[in-house]
């Protein structure tokens, strides 16, 4: 039981201590549910069988594993004010010239989205700025 213990504990380092995400939102919640429901039917286990300190561990473990499964790791940034943007602003976030045309705009946009989506990784917030930023550009 300790070995498991130090095994996940070791697993959960190991994946949080590179500072950037291994894995993908989708990823990552798949992985801490199949975690917590592994250490409920752990504490369930020892439950049967009377150890009631390693089952309630187990629990704790396991349901607080279950609670951060619903949350995105690290939160979601704000989504920016789409008044509140400059054009210098809105050209840096999307590398774009002080000459770039609408359709250089439109690319750029399209490249960083397929990258920054939600679905793919990113965050919402990233998104939305991304999209501030071309509305502010093509708005002029």
């Amino acid at each position: 039981m300790a070995y498991l213990v130090l095994g996940a504990i070791a697993l959960w380092l190991i994946l949080r201590a590179s500072g950037r995400p291994v894995l993908k939102r989708r990823e990552w919640r798949f992985l801490t549910g199949a975690f917590a429901v592994a250490a409920l039917a752990g504490a369930a286990f020892f439950a049967v069988r009377e150890a009631f300190v390693p089952a309630a561990v187990l629990a704790m473990f396991g349901a607080w594993l279950a609670l951060s499964t619903r949350r995105p790791p690290g939160g979601e940034p704000a989504a920016p004010r789409s008044g509140s943007m400059s054009v210098e602003e809105a050209r840096s976030i999307l590398g774009v010239s002080a000459a770039a045309g609408a359709e250089e705009i439109k690319a750029a946009h399209l490249r960083l989205m397929r990258t920054v989506h939600p679905d793919k990784g990113g965050t919402s917030g990233l998104a939305a700025q991304l999209n501030a930023a071309r509305d502010r550009l093509l708005r002029g």
